[in-house]
């Protein structure tokens, strides 16, 4: 029984690193806000007749 308890209780400490990882990159990363733009040459939307 002190196996399955040291086991859960791994799984828990993982847990919790897992959901503390993931609440500080919610609360200290700022997303960039813009807007993106990107050229496309006239020859890929319109390809030459043969």
């Amino acid at each position: 029984m002190p196996t399955l308890f040291r086991f859960v209780i791994t799984l828990c400490i993982l847990a919790a690193l897992g959901y503390g990882a993931m609440l500080a990159l919610v609360i200290l990363v700022e997303p960039n806000k813009g807007e993106m733009s990107e050229r496309i040459p006239s020859d890929r939307i319109n390809p030459p007749s043969r």
